[in-house]
């Protein structure tokens, strides 16, 4: 019986230390499901191009507005912010904070670019319709202008 017993306090322990690890790391789920995301399930390159044709202002107003809301909504017990060693107030710590995600998203989206999580990713690439409108829900022939052969193209 010491054998059998043996192995149960092993597993017991090796099931300590799981748990352990289990609550230090819950904290970290929104950061983890942020990366994931940002690596995982957005397409890097269309994102690049998305943001090199002005949308990063959109990327700007959307940090600044979640800035400004979040500021109001849950400011900092104390009025103040504790970061990286420095007391900072309630809408400097943040912009600190909305800054940081915004980096994590584009270092992401650089990981994408370089290759390295090629073999995780698979993005299908919607068909385009080669008439220069979308299909409807509806037949082709059913515009009501006359079939398919009555307009120019």
């Amino acid at each position: 019986m010491g054998l059998f017993e043996s192995l149960l306090n092993l597993l017991e322990a090796l099931l300590q230390v799981l748990a352990a690890l289990g609550q230090s790391i819950v904290p970290w789920w929104p950061l983890i499901a942020w990366i994931a995301f940002w690596t995982l399930a957005v397409n890097g390159v269309k994102l690049r191009e998305v943001l090199l044709a002005r949308g990063w202002i959109g990327v700007v107003l959307i940090a600044v507005i979640t800035i400004l809301v979040w500021g109001i909504v849950a400011p900092p017990e104390g009025g103040f912010h504790h970061l990286l060693g420095l007391t900072v107030s309630n809408f400097v710590g943040k912009l600190m904070y909305v800054t940081g995600l915004l980096v994590i998203m584009l270092l992401c989206g650089s990981v994408q670019l370089s290759g390295a999580v090629d073999r995780y990713l698979h993005f299908v690439e919607p068909i385009e319709d080669d008439h220069g409108h979308g299909d409807h829900g509806h037949g082709h022939d059913d515009h009501g202008h006359g079939g398919h052969d009555s307009h120019g193209h």
